[in-house]
């Protein structure tokens, strides 16, 4: 009996590109399936056949295979817990869709400018239509229904952004200064897939701050909620940051975040600031200070408000002067700080609960603050590079001790340049 001759060929299995798959599938339509012949014959055309299929498969590569379950590919999947904390897969970075756009935005283009007011907005619009969770649909707007499309939307990006890639929109900032539009991330870079989230920060739920408003799209979809700081899990590993292209202040709140400037304050003054400073102070404890008022007019009421408001924060002589500087107004605009104590309450206040302001540590400076922070160094065991001291100037001593701090809290790079932020100086006295 004649055993039937077979065509010789190469189905480059291990190639992806078209030419290949079309040969591989070519050739296994071009096989004839024939009865009769040797059995050994059958086996070797059966193993062939099987091979060749096999090659097809595996040309279509990972798009094929995601297709043929019903979604598109991307960056690893996040499962989340048990609720309140649900599942947040999420989509790969990408032009939005079905919206005309034309892709990402160039390297090196400027972060388009937005408001608070108007993060917020966008963030309640998807809460309002109740958008359904999925990494791969997209809402009409042309983001995609994930955690991270939603603040790619709510930030007004050109794209749909990725957890490993949000952070590039933005800038790192501490917890404690953490204002509406701001975001909370985990990315988690070792494995992307285990936990990875992003939330919106609406504001304070509580005055301890350890509770917040968050938005978020989570399943089954858009919801606003009082969330713990940071998550229900991983807290300590998400990181705070504010979007590039931000500007203006609080949404909602009718007045501004940036310091006015010294001449708006102090006897003859008369302005809107003053009323604003006084409305602050009055929220922070200092209402028995005002007969009357707050107004527009500068009076001994505001003086004596604003240094018991700085007292309140530690500070001692020019530091509380009772007229407010840039530290003064950050820590009363964003709600930071120890408030006014209740009259007669006494006793000397918790100083190491504010951070001063990053301007009392850099070359130059020499003030109670920075022999604060040098003591607290040394009690941490992270005084080795004071030769003396230390005292209230400030050396490159002081700088190394406070960048061998960060850098055991893990930070490398800017978040370890040796100069204090809010961050450094609350784990420091924590």
């Amino acid at each position: 009996m004649t055993v039937p001759v077979f065509e010789e060929y190469e189905p480059a299995i291990d190639c992806g590109c078209a030419g290949c798959a079309v040969r591989r599938r070519s050739a296994a339509r071009a096989l004839p399936v024939r009865r009769g012949g040797h059995p050994a014959a059958h086996g070797a055309r059966r193993a062939l056949v099987l091979a060749t299929a096999a090659g097809v498969v595996l040309s279509c590569g990972a798009a094929g295979a995601a297709a043929a379950a019903g979604h598109a590919p991307g960056p690893p999947h996040a499962d989340g817990g048990a609720d309140p904390e649900p599942a947040t897969p999420q989509g790969e970075k990408g032009p939005l869709r079905g919206t005309g756009a034309s892709g990402p935005p160039s390297a090196g283009a400027a972060a388009p400018k937005t408001n608070r007011a108007d993060i917020i907005a966008r963030a309640k619009t998807w809460v309002a239509a109740k958008v359904p969770y999925s990494m791969e649909k997209y809402w009409s707007d042309g983001y995609r229904q994930d955690c991270s499309g939603y603040v790619s939307m709510a930030w007004n990006l050109g794209t749909n952004e990725w957890t490993g890639s949000l952070a590039a929109h933005g800038t790192r900032i501490a917890r404690a200064d953490l204002q509406p539009g701001d975001i909370l991330l985990f990315h988690n870079s070792a494995d992307p897939a285990k936990g990875s989230h992003v939330t919106i920060f609406g504001g304070w739920a509580n005055s301890a701050r350890t509770q917040y408003v968050a938005y978020e799209q989570a399943r089954p979809r858009t919801r606003k909620q009082s969330t713990p700081l940071a998550y229900w899990n991983n807290s300590d590993r998400y990181v705070a940051y504010r979007y590039k292209g931000v500007t203006g202040g609080s949404p909602g709140s009718g007045s501004s975040t940036a310091f006015p400037g010294v001449k708006q304050f102090g006897p003859g003054a008369n302005n809107k600031y003053v009323t604003q400073l006084g409305q602050m102070l009055v929220k922070r404890g200092g209402k028995r200070f005002y007969a009357v008022g707050p107004g527009p007019v500068w009076g001994t009421a505001d003086k004596r408000a604003t240094q018991a408001f700085q007292q309140a924060q530690g500070w001692k002589g020019k530091e509380a002067d009772g007229i407010p500087g840039p530290d003064t107004w950050r820590l009363l605009t964003t709600g930071g700080g120890r408030n006014i104590p209740a009259a007669g309450a006494g006793g000397s206040p918790n100083t190491a609960v504010a951070f001063p302001g990053r301007g009392y540590f850099k070359p130059g400076q020499s003030n109670s603050h920075v022999d604060r922070l040098g003591k607290q160094l040394v009690k941490k065991g992270y005084g080795k590079h004071y030769v003396s001291g230390p005292d209230p100037r400030w050396t490159e001593a002081d700088r190394r001790n406070v960048e061998a701090f960060q850098r055991a809290q893990g930070w490398r790079g800017g978040a370890a340049d040796g100069y204090p932020g809010p961050e450094t100086w609350r784990r420091l006295f924590a």
